[in-house]
């Protein structure tokens, strides 16, 4: 040994670089010796942790139905986690089931001690355990979880009360949505408005009624957020509303009523998104031009045809589309289009109905001796307009779908 170190050292320099080489390898020794180590007990883990999984799965109607006291499989914690995995995952796909099975599992949940479980580690954890039984409680879709997960609110971890967010939200119950309004309202939630509205339109899918109260006292921010979850999950009875939403001072609010309005069908719809489709932001206009689409009423085409004269180039196209889908009215809509004399409308439908397949229809027109005098006319029109595409798609010639051509700059969207 004495003799290697005086080798070493008589090398100088070369010595210094052979020795950082020599715990070089070493080190690449112990690495690749921990990785091994790790993938083995990891193997052997999985390995136990899925003949345990398949040895439970067989008696899981006995531990659900009682006949497997608690006690055999709650003291060993692999036993105890694949029991809740499982089980979480039966009350998640319950409704699909038989009415009964949702109220057993509940009950095995409860005289399990799995939610007192999870409820106590939901307050005296923290970090990431915290986390995890948070959204676990959310998971377990029972009222008696939903004080611990508002607590969770309280946190000064923006990651646990997101977590707390996200239990809540999959719950599922109202109650769940009044634990999130008070902190919003408050501002004191502190949680990104993704996961929010996520939540809320889980919590709200059967009751979007119990929104409105505080919308109204909401600051605008928070209003943007409560309309954009309005906007999903309308009613026809909140047509009252929605029309108090249409005229907002918000612009964003507008836009969710314009949604709202669409996805309600309320018999006010046609009127408020006839106004709304001449909002000063063009992204309320969209949102309108949008709306009037999904009813597919034909009253809504004069102001459809109006939109496709709009400054904004993605208004046009929306109209367009809009349009293209009343395709009973297509001889009639692409007449008075020709009559607006805007090239930039024409060419937006034009190329809309080539992308769509609503040429050919038009095109069919001709055969018939009733419509082919005026179908002839209408088709002569859009060409002297310019509109050279028609042609090439009836006959089947064009290569490419036609390119509208730009108009004018889009307006950007304000802060």
């Amino acid at each position: 040994m004495g003799s290697i170190s005086s080798w070493i050292r008589h090398l100088g320099p070369a010595g210094i670089v052979l020795k950082a080489i020599v715990v070089s390898l070493i080190g690449i020794g112990l690495l690749l010796a921990f990785i091994l180590r790790r993938r083995t007990v990891r193997r052997r883990y999985f390995r136990r942790r899925d003949a345990r999984t398949f040895a439970l799965r067989k008696q899981w109607q006995q531990i659900v139905g009682g006949g497997v006291a608690p006690e055999v499989w709650r003291s060993d914690r692999m036993d105890r986690e694949i029991v809740e995995a499982m089980l979480l995952d039966a009350i998640e796909v319950a409704p699909a089931t038989p009415a009964a099975e949702l109220p057993r599992l509940l009950s095995f949940l409860r005289s399990s001690g799995l939610l007192d479980m999870r409820t106590y580690e939901s307050r005296a954890l923290r970090g990431w355990r915290r986390q995890r039984a948070l959204v676990s409680l959310g998971r377990m879709r029972v009222p008696e979880a939903i004080p611990a997960m508002a607590e969770g609110l309280e946190s000064s971890d923006m990651e646990t009360r997101a977590a707390a967010v996200r239990g809540l939200g999959r719950t599922g119950l109202p109650e769940a949505a009044f634990a999130i309004l008070e902190p919003l309202m408050a501002g004191s939630l502190g949680v990104p408005s993704a996961p929010v509205q996520t939540a809320l339109e889980k919590c709200c899918r059967n009751r979007p009624s119990l929104l409105v109260p505080y919308l109204h006292r909401a600051t605008d921010e928070t209003r943007a957020l409560l309309a954009r979850v309005i906007g999903e999950l309308a009613t026809p009875e909140m047509d009252d509303d929605l029309l108090l939403l249409a005229g907002d001072p918000l612009a964003e609010v507008r836009a969710s009523s314009a949604r709202a309005l669409a996805e309600a069908r309320t018999g006010l719809a046609l009127p408020a998104l006839t106004e709304l489709a001449g909002d000063l932001e063009w992204f309320v206009r969209l949102r309108a031009v949008a709306g009037l689409g999904d009813l597919q009423d034909p009253r809504a085409i004069p102001a459809l045809i109006e939109a496709l004269r709009d400054t904004n180039r993605y208004v046009r196209l929306r109209a367009a589309a809009s349009l293209a889908r009343l395709d009973t009215h297509l001889e009639m809509i692409l007449e008075r289009v020709v009559e607006t004399q805007d090239r930039y409308a024409l060419h937006a439908l034009i190329s809309e109905l080539e992308r769509s397949g609503g040429i050919p229809s038009l095109v069919q027109a001709l055969s018939d001796p009733a419509r082919r005098h005026t179908s002839a006319a209408i088709l002569l029109d859009a060409l002297r307009t310019g509109a050279e595409q028609v042609r090439e798609a009836a006959s089947g010639r064009s290569g490419a779908p036609f390119k509208a051509v730009a108009g004018p700059e889009p307006e950007k969207v304000s802060g």
